[in-house]
């Protein structure tokens, strides 16, 4: 009887500290846990700096992109879907897309006007039935097709860890992100996105977690 009562007592132990190990894993994954952040040059990889200023003012566009997002972000806007007769969001809500439309917008680069223009050049690319600037560039399947017809489209190994530059744009399926200045332990870029409501940081070391990569993408050389 005592002995069982031993076993039994270990037993539990083990379960608890697996349940712990667990449990800080995922707290880990989700950013709960701080991630250490490294920057390129700890790995030898030279930042890319565009040789196009879309908007001229005196800053390249991927250097821009990246400003632009951060700025937008440091808004902090809540996740919520609506729809804006404006197309770009007037009020402190936001989606995903959200994040690239405004980094982009700050670049020179307008999105909304964009998507519209390249949809109707070439309607047969687009599962769209009824064209509506105010949303069709906030959508993440109609993005895919307009930056793989549009943009320099680059790896989506995310292991060819010097081919992922802060301001790039990665799109997943059913989400979108932008690449940011900083990396993990393996080089891998922490990205910057909206993905939900429950999310803590809108910087977040994620890449690695995301299995659908459907593209990767940047503005300009």
């Amino acid at each position: 009887m005592e002995n069982a009562k031993k076993i039994l007592g270990i037993l539990f132990k083990i379960l608890l500290i697996c349940f712990l190990i667990v449990v800080i894993k995922i707290l880990y994954v989700f950013n709960y846990i701080p991630h250490r952040r490294y920057s390129g040059e700890d790995f030898g990889i030279e930042t890319f700096c565009s040789s196009v200023d879309k908007d001229g003012d005196g800053l390249d566009d991927q250097s821009d992109m990246l400003q632009a997002v951060k700025e937008y972000l440091a808004t902090n806007p809540q996740y919520k879907s609506k729809y804006y007769g404006t197309g770009y969001p007037d009020d402190e809500f936001g989606v995903c897309t959200d994040v690239v439309a405004f980094g982009m917008l700050n670049a020179g680069y307008d999105l909304m006007e964009m998507v519209y223009d390249d949809i109707w050049a070439n309607r047969e690319m687009y599962d769209i039935d009824v064209v509506d600037i105010n949303i069709d560039f906030r959508r993440v399947e109609n993005l895919q097709v307009f930056f793989k017809n549009n943009f320099i489209s680059l790896t989506t190994d995310i292991y060819d860890i010097a081919s992922w530059q802060p301001g790039d744009i990665v799109i997943f399926s059913g989400h979108i992100a932008v690449i940011s200045e900083y990396r993990n332990k393996k080089g891998i870029p922490f990205i910057y996105h909206n993905a939900n409501p429950y999310q803590r940081t809108y910087l977040e070391d994620v890449l690695e977690y995301y299995t659908d990569i459907v593209g990767h993408y940047r503005l300009s050389q």
